[in-house]
């Protein structure tokens, strides 16, 4: 990868962590943004559905089961765009789960740079396993730009 294409990804991952500040979740907050030639197509962060009530967690602290990931916010926005996501790379502050994965995988998304390893993954694999490129950036370094 070349110093111009990191310092590039290391810029949008920094985005992706501002817009994460949307979210109302209180146990993480998470975004992602779909650029493709450098133009932000699209942006998501973890939250409720449309018209639900913009609580994440239960009175347990519990993330709701129906709070969408940051990935898959942004990849449905995109369906509903004239925007498609087709060799375009993904910007996600946490590494995508399994589930988001997937989505990853059928939108034609070709690269993920994320900026913080999850316990689990299964979800980095299965991306690696479809031919993605997926790159894993500090967000915290502060190398010269």
């Amino acid at each position: 990868m070349s110093d111009k294409q990191y310092k590039l990804d290391k810029r949008y991952l920094r985005m992706a962590r501002i817009w994460a500040e949307n979210s109302y979740c209180k146990r993480r907050q998470v975004g992602a943004l779909v650029v493709k030639e450098k133009m932000i197509i699209s942006d998501g962060y973890n939250g409720t559905p449309s018209g639900f009530e913009n609580v994440c967690e239960d009175d347990n602290n519990v993330t709701k089961p129906y709070v969408l990931h940051a990935e898959a916010n942004a990849i449905t926005k995109l369906a509903r765009s004239s925007n498609n996501s087709d060799g375009s790379t993904l910007y996600v502050t946490a590494s995508p789960c399994i589930e988001c994965a997937k989505l990853i995988i059928q939108s034609g998304i070709k690269r993920v740079v994320y900026g913080e390893k999850y316990r689990l993954e299964d979800g980095i694999e299965l991306l690696k396993r479809a031919n993605i490129e997926v790159i894993y950036i500090n967000p915290d370094l502060n190398e010269s730009e």
